[in-house]
């Protein structure tokens, strides 16, 4: 099934690996299979740096802080933070969503899609509204209005938020995200992973793409140079950027037209598959450039 438009031979080596991680790497039972375990390294010793490029926050990370190598690093909350796994996921660099924004973003959402309810990430954690889905995976959490868990007594004072979740019980997925942008899209970036009516919201202009594109700046990796994974719309923008871009087989409608190529499901390793290919491929180029010189007596 496995299939690309952009693993020509005149295509540059790929350098860095940028992976979703649920519904891509992850199999649906949250696990890391050995194929992949496998694979992840296999890259590294090749010489590839693999990101971890995710929506989920630094505390759930635990699944996968173990496989990382090298730089220890990933970026987490669909772009809002870098963190090191290497250091049990210190924050390094954050871009937050602005709490005054954040409130317009509620007020404004409050409007267009009545019902919805919210909940609020920040560095420290997770806090909800009564409404809320509540995460189990969090029994520390606040449960308040989404005014009152996005006041501050001291203006920049409170912990940085990274990102907004908006739930509606009834709209569908692609729906709700079309109304939030449309009403608010000028105020913060929208985006959604999960099957149901939840909108994950970062400040204007933060994204997976827009994160993994300074990093690669950071460390001289062009575009080109990157392959990508990934199976959700908060997953688009990341594989609309990189020179190869794998969907996952079980990938959104969305992801797979913005990817120049498709993979495996999660279920069956796609990421592991293409990783396996990218070194083999990059083997068979070093070999002949080896041949070429010997013939050439060089």
């Amino acid at each position: 099934m496995t299939s690309s438009h952009s693993a020509r031979p005149e295509a540059p080596a790929v350098r860095l690996i940028a992976t979703d991680l649920d519904g891509t790497l992850l199999r649906d039972d949250k696990s890391v299979s050995e194929r992949t375990v496998a694979a992840l390294a296999a890259a590294e010793r090749a010489g590839i740096e693999v990101f971890f490029v995710t929506g989920r926050p630094a505390r759930w990370m635990d699944v996968v802080s173990e496989h990382v190598h090298g730089h220890g690093l990933a970026i987490c909350a669909n772009g809002a933070a870098v963190v090191d796994l290497h250091a049990g996921g210190t924050f390094l660099e954050v871009r937050p969503l602005e709490r005054p924004i954040a409130l317009e973003v509620v007020r404004v959402l409050r409007a267009a899609a009545p019902g919805t309810s919210f909940a609020v990430e920040l560095t420290t954690g997770i806090h909800y509204e009564p409404q809320y889905p509540p995460f189990f995976l969090d029994p520390g959490a606040t449960v308040a209005t989404a005014e009152k868990l996005l006041f501050e007594e001291a203006p920049g004072a409170a912990a940085p938020v990274l990102k907004l979740l908006a739930q509606h019980p009834e709209l569908d997925p692609d729906v709700f995200l079309a109304t939030a942008r449309e009403a608010a899209g000028g105020l913060a970036s929208f985006t959604r992973s999960s099957p149901t009516a939840l909108i994950e919201i970062s400040g204007l202009g933060v994204s997976k793409a827009s994160t993994l594109a300074h990093c690669c700046t950071e460390r001289g990796i062009a575009p080109e140079e990157v392959a990508a994974f990934g199976d959700m719309p908060n997953d688009i923008e990341m594989l609309a950027w990189a020179g190869r871009s794998y969907a996952m087989g079980n990938a959104h409608p969305d992801v797979i037209a913005a990817a120049t190529g498709r993979t495996e499901g999660n279920n069956e390793d796609g990421v592991a598959v293409v990783i396996e290919r990218l070194i083999a491929e990059a083997g068979a180029g070093a070999g002949a450039g080896a041949e070429s010189r010997s013939v050439r007596g060089g």
